[in-house]
């Protein structure tokens, strides 16, 4: 009874929304028109049925992990037809915030977030990220950049603002697979150290740096930013993606840990994604839930505001702000594309859930950052010299010379 109470209620849902897709039941009953279809969804059981009768895009998603239904189509089109069928709106955010929660950011739980999401399998990450292996926001100068050129751009772009020289000491935190530590090195002479908390990413950074002969000016550690030992050792820090991880509770200690690892005169950007809404206590419509369950354990977001008052209150100069917003979709949309083309190697490395995850995952971010619903800020800040301004030139140009 309640199973025909619900494919009545899908029934209307759909005849309603006038939406070119097909729902198609485990028992080959189709709802919708097939004709004009450009998705159709399958159904694989009677448990399913809810998640689309009374649909968010969260309770979708879960159900395409879980295998409970399919969707088939281009993943843009699937995308857009969920935003609708939802009323999604502009996926109003949350009130609150679940800072709280303190014990989602002790080190031993940061530690088991990031090794579930890094330590999937380095091969899984190299069949859709570019050459180096880059996993954060590219930088597209042009439109027809392609990726590896747009995440070489990207790179650049944070050496620049960073204003880097031969023979500093730089420390990225979060390093991923030493993209940025080995560009910085090759390209502008610093001493470069990267920390992660991924024992996947520990080891293929490692090798990198081996196989190009750079073990006299760069390394690796597996370490928590909050232990790193050389209190005004560095003078230039990058925190690159890393940022989505520390939470809102934490925001004081990551950047006090900045202002206290940085030497006079220092420069620290920050590159990360943040909520479009002031107040907000994430994505509405169960996107965060089924983030925090899948993909991201213990990720939160704050608005771009919050980090600069965050920045300033731990003492730190806020020198420059840049919103790259339409840059994390065109990258996700890359990264989508990418990974679907290789589909069957992926679900050999990972298995089908996993494959599943991360589409939908990356899919629907790029779909987020289209609509608005999140941004990618890169923040420069610097600490004073006895009182006076950092050493930045305070004029744009110098980041743009020469290119």
């Amino acid at each position: 009874m309640l199973n025909q109470l619900l494919v009545h209620q899908l029934r209307r849902r759909v005849e309603a929304s006038g939406l070119p897709f097909v729902v198609e039941l485990w028992n080959g009953e189709r709802v919708g028109t097939a004709a004009d279809a450009v998705v159709r969804v399958r159904l694989q059981r009677p448990s399913s049925l809810k998640a689309m009768a009374d649909p968010s895009l969260g309770a979708l998603a879960r159900a395409y992990v879980e295998g409970g239904l399919d969707l088939v189509g281009d993943v843009r089109d699937i995308l857009a037809l969920g935003d609708r069928l939802c009323n999604a709106g502009d996926c109003a955010p949350k009130i609150g915030s679940e800072g709280w929660k303190w014990w989602r950011h002790t080190r031993a739980r940061d530690r088991r977030n990031i090794q579930y999401h890094y330590d999937v399998s380095n091969d899984f990450y190299g069949l859709w990220l570019d050459a180096r292996r880059v996993y954060s926001c590219a930088y597209f100068k042009a439109a027809d950049m392609s990726l590896d050129a747009a995440q070489e751009a990207k790179l650049e772009h944070i050496c620049r603002k960073l204003d880097l020289h031969p023979g500093e000491r730089f420390l990225d935190i979060g390093c991923g697979w030493g993209g940025l530590i080995l560009h910085a090195a090759e390209r502008y002479g610093v001493h470069a150290a990267g920390i992660t908390l991924s024992d996947d990413q520990l080891a293929y950074v490692g090798r990198q740096i081996a196989a190009r002969g750079l073990g006299d000016r760069v390394e690796v550690r597996k370490m928590d930013y909050r232990d790193v030992p050389e209190l005004g050792g560095y003078d230039k820090i990058a925190s690159v993606g890393m940022f989505e991880h520390v939470g809102r509770a934490n925001l004081a200690v990551y950047f006090d840990k900045i202002m206290a690892l940085l030497k006079p005169g220092g420069l620290v950007l920050n590159h990360g994604i943040t909520a479009a809404a002031t107040g907000s206590g994430g994505l509405g419509s169960g996107i965060s839930e089924f983030i925090d369950d899948y993909v991201f354990p213990g990720g939160e977001l704050v608005h771009a505001s919050d980090v600069l008052r965050a920045a300033a209150s731990s003492g730190l100069e806020c020198l420059d702000a840049e919103n790259l917003r339409p840059h994390y979709g065109k990258t996700l949309w890359h990264w989508v594309a990418r990974l679907e083309q290789r589909a069957d190697e992926a679900r050999r490395l990972i298995g089908e859930q996993k494959y599943r995850i991360w589409r939908i995952y990356m899919a629907g971010s790029a779909h987020a950052f289209d609509r608005g619903w999140m941004e990618l800020w890169q923040v420069l800040a610097g600490k004073g010299v006895g009182g006076s301004q950092p050493n930045y030139p305070f004029r744009r140009d110098f980041i743009y010379r020469g290119e």
